[in-house]
């Protein structure tokens, strides 16, 4: 291949990214956001970087995308990224968002806000479909759950819910 054609080829393959991006950005920094907490929040400098980064490995995977929807290798990218990340660091959230675990939040993502399967949600997260609606089922009852008077909204550990009584 000449350098000439191979030029052709890496302006055309960042056209095409460039395109994605302009797209699919917004939506994806919204997940980003629900993932890091900071949905709502005037400056969001770990959802930003979330995205940077799922999008960087992206664009790396850019020129071998054959026939796969780039949209879910970039929502692959980013889940995998946060994933990788927030156990490492538990950063102060607030609101509801507080009182999840970083894998509800995925699953809440994936599942409400993208649409994804249960049977795929569970193969990108490497567990089984019904663990996968268990956790599903526990993220929206903590959500919908009152928070507890004495809890503060920015607390570091997860809080679940009180049981229901008859």
């Amino acid at each position: 291949m000449t350098a000439r054609r191979r030029v052709a080829q890496e302006r055309r393959r960042a056209r095409e990214f460039e395109s994605f991006v302009a797209g699919a950005a917004g939506r994806l920094l919204h997940a980003a956001r629900l993932l890091t907490g900071e949905d709502g929040a005037p400056e969001t400098p770990a959802a930003e970087q979330l995205l940077t980064i799922a999008l960087a490995g992206t664009y790396a995977r850019w020129g071998r995308l054959r026939g796969e929807d780039p949209y879910e290798v970039a929502r692959s990218e980013l889940i995998g990224r946060y994933a990788r990340t927030a156990w490492r660091r538990r950063t102060r959230t607030a609101g509801v968002l507080a009182r999840l675990t970083p894998q509800e939040r995925m699953v809440l993502v994936l599942r409400l806000y993208e649409g994804v399967a249960e049977e795929q949600t569970a193969a990108a997260l490497g567990l089984p479909p019904e663990r996968v609606g268990a956790i599903l089922w526990r993220a929206c009852a903590t959500v919908l759950a009152p928070p507890p008077p004495d809890s503060s909204a920015g607390s570091d550990s997860p809080q679940q819910p009180e049981p229901a009584t008859p």
